[in-house]
């Protein structure tokens, strides 16, 4: 998640899009004073690798503390912060209220069947791991939310949720939207993990199919994806 003064832009980093190539694609471009919430540590050598700015400036200020806040922080010794997935709400509640209004905020979605593929091999990188199917069927699909994340009360809250299968496009929409100098490089982040390239269409089930139309119809409707 980045929030940049620099360039004033809000990106609400979303699951199994890309996010964290992304994430680390626009670090380049922050300034001193821009918000960025820490990576995992093989993808922080990878952003330091590149000389982009690392995690910065992610605590969150306290005065925009409630008194049930601080009572936690003392009890946990522990600050707020931004963080990784935070989402749309998390985050305009912890800016001012012009930074929110005024800047452009962008987030990414996917086809809901081929992200839960995608899941499922980052979550089970390696063998044994239990079938596609029992995945797709156990609670634990149901929690590759991203709606959530750039929506406050089921409303789109950001200006723009660009989609996975058009990044290279959404990206130099990014760039021009910014003014940055050129199309941001992604690099390869969070990937190699799914070795079977077949489609979705061949790897999911009619059953599993119908589960993810139902939890997921949101973005299906949306963004008219179809099977």
């Amino acid at each position: 998640m980045i929030v940049s003064h620099k360039h004033k832009f809000i990106f609400i980093k979303t699951k199994k899009t890309a996010g964290t190539s992304i994430e680390i694609a626009l670090s380049k471009y922050c300034g001193p004073d821009d918000i960025i919430t820490p990576i995992s540590p093989e993808d922080e050598e990878k952003r330091s690798a590149l000389g982009y700015r690392g995690p910065q400036n992610y605590f969150i200020p306290l005065s925009k503390y409630s008194r049930l806040d601080i009572l936690k922080a003392i009890y946990n010794r522990k600050r707020r912060s931004f963080y990784n997935h935070a989402s749309a709400a998390y985050v305009k509640a912890a800016l001012d209220e012009d930074i929110w209004n005024s800047y452009y905020k962008f987030a990414f979605e996917r086809n809901p069947w081929d992200k839960l593929v995608s899941a499922y091999y980052w979550i089970y990188k390696s063998e044994p791991r239990p079938s596609i199917s029992e995945f797709i069927q156990s609670p634990r699909a149901n929690r590759v939310n991203n709606f959530d994340l750039y929506s406050i009360s089921a409303d789109i809250a950001v200006d723009d949720v660009f989609l996975f299968e058009n990044i290279n496009s959404a990206m130099a929409d990014i760039q021009q939207r910014l003014n940055l100098p050129e199309i941001p490089a992604l690099p390869h982040a969070k990937g190699g993990y799914r070795k079977d390239k077949r489609s979705y269409r061949e790897l999911l089930s009619e059953q599993d199919r119908d589960k993810v139309a139902k939890i997921y119809a949101r973005e299906i409707a949306y963004f008219n994806y179809s099977w």
